[in-house]
C-alpha cells in the first residue's frame, strides 16, 4: 500500500528536516502541503515537486488523494 502524505505546516523545519524524507521512504509519497500563506505553500510545492498545495487545512484533510497527514 502506498502512503500518500499531506503536510500541514510546511515551514522552515519541514523544508530541511521532514519534508524531503517523505519521498525517500519506500511506498511513501508527498502529494500535498498546506500553509496559511498560499504563496509560500505554492513555492514549497513547486520546489519539492509536490503536486498540490493548500492554504486551508480542511482542504488538505478532505483531499481524496491524501491518506495520511503529518502536522
Amino acid at each position: 500500500m502506498q502512503i500518500n502524505w499531506g503536510i500541514i505546516g510546511c515551514g522552515d523545519v519541514c523544508e530541511v528536516k521532514s519534508g524531503p524524507a517523505f519521498n525517500i521512504v519506500p511506498n511513501s509519497k508527498l502529494v500535498a502541503v498546506m500553509r496559511r500563506n498560499a504563496t509560500k505553500a505554492k513555492d514549497f510545492a513547486e520546489r519539492h515537486g509536490v503536486p498540490k498545495f493548500y492554504s486551508d487545512a480542511n482542504d488538505l484533510i478532505n483531499d481524496e488523494a491524501v491518506n495520511a497527514v503529518y502536522i
